[in-house]
């Protein structure tokens, strides 16, 4: 899958130094990963959530942090929408951000 962007996570991870090696870790996975669908997905990230309107819910660090994506399976194209404390992810509208 490409990620669009790095500079997202990049950016954050130079702001809470302890999410680097987890985001880095989620973006190696994913740009290896050549998911078909949502069922692709959650086998290798059981604990992600499936929201709705192309939108999956990683959690990072222990569920501290979270990535919400848009994904385009036919292009093979996750992307990066939200990344936050899960306090932040309180406050958005994950379906539609």
């Amino acid at each position: 899958m490409r990620v669009i962007a790095k500079s997202t996570l990049r950016a954050f991870w130079e702001k809470h130094g302890d999410a680097e090696v987890p985001l880095k870790t989620w973006y190696m996975i994913v740009e290896r990963a050549d998911w078909k669908d949502t069922h692709e997905v959650k086998k290798i990230y059981t604990d992600a959530s499936v929201i709705g309107n192309n939108r999956v819910v990683f959690n990072i660090k222990g569920n501290r942090y979270r990535i919400v994506v848009y994904v385009i399976f036919k292009l093979r194209k996750v992307f990066i929408r939200f990344v936050g404390s899960h306090q932040q992810y309180d406050k958005i509208d994950a379906k539609n951000i």
